[in-house]
């Protein structure tokens, strides 16, 4: 895998909302990586490209993460245990 090129698949405002999108794409078994800058981790900020987080993928894994994350849940999607 050290041979795949990281391609960007995604662009969240902030570690929360990349850390969600992390855990789907992890959850389907897929490697991440984060990149971000760090001055807008620390201090928090979403403003004018600053606190931006670029989640990336192997290339061979795209077309894959892409087709995930084109899906999107509500609470009435879920089968939550009661």
């Amino acid at each position: 895998m050290e041979d795949d090129k990281w391609v960007v698949v995604y662009v969240a405002s902030g570690m929360i909302n990349a850390n969600i999108i992390v855990g789907r794409l992890e959850s389907e078994e897929i490697p991440v990586k984060l990149r971000y800058d760090v001055v807008g981790a620390i201090y928090g900020l979403t403003l004018d490209g600053l606190g931006e987080v670029k989640v990336m993928v192997p290339s061979r894994y795209v077309l894959r993460a892409e087709e995930i994350l084109s899906h999107f849940y509500e609470d009435k999607d879920i089968d939550w245990e009661e």
